[in-house]
């Protein structure tokens, strides 16, 4: 059986690689613009909900990603953001089932030391997925694309081959 937080997670990585692959085939012309209240275009806002998701993992120890992807570099191709998707995902889901409580991660951000919980990362990786998704859904809208279905009515039926 798997724990509900862990299907939290293959939910959130699941919603991240429908996001991309439906993004893939959008129009330039919605990939390319933002819209108010917005991270940025559709493209800047995948490289840093990807890109944060590696900076999350490398805090929690895990520093070897498949491929890097970080704001400032440009948008490094759909394939690229898949595969690290994919493994940031993966990842998150397993730590999620395995985080102790109680974990201190002790790092520099900005040129400041902090010292964080280590599941305060796996909460942030949730909430900014969300808000970023939505924002890309926001994008897609604006511009008469109807965004796909990332809810977790939607997920259900990777719960069902995941049980069955």
């Amino acid at each position: 059986m798997t724990l509900p937080i862990v299907e939290l997670f293959r939910h959130h990585a699941w919603a991240n690689l429908e996001l991309l692959a439906f993004c893939a085939d959008a129009p330039p012309e919605a990939l390319d613009t933002a819209e108010p209240g917005t991270y940025g275009s559709i493209r800047d806002t995948l490289v840093h909900l990807v890109g944060a998701e590696q900076r999350y993992l490398a805090a929690l120890g895990e520093t070897e990603p498949p491929v890097r992807v970080a704001e400032g570099e440009g948008f490094p191709g759909w394939d690229a953001l898949r595969t690290s998707a994919a493994w940031s995902g993966e990842r998150l889901a397993e730590l999620a089932g395995v985080e102790p409580g109680g974990r201190i991660v002790r790092g520099v951000r900005r040129g400041e030391p902090f010292a964080l919980p280590a599941t305060l990362f796996l909460v942030q990786a949730v909430d900014h997925g969300k808000e970023h998704r939505t924002h890309v859904a926001t994008i897609l809208g604006r511009h008469g694309i109807e965004p796909p279905e990332l809810d977790g009515w939607s997920f259900e039926p990777q719960l069902e081959r995941a049980e069955g």
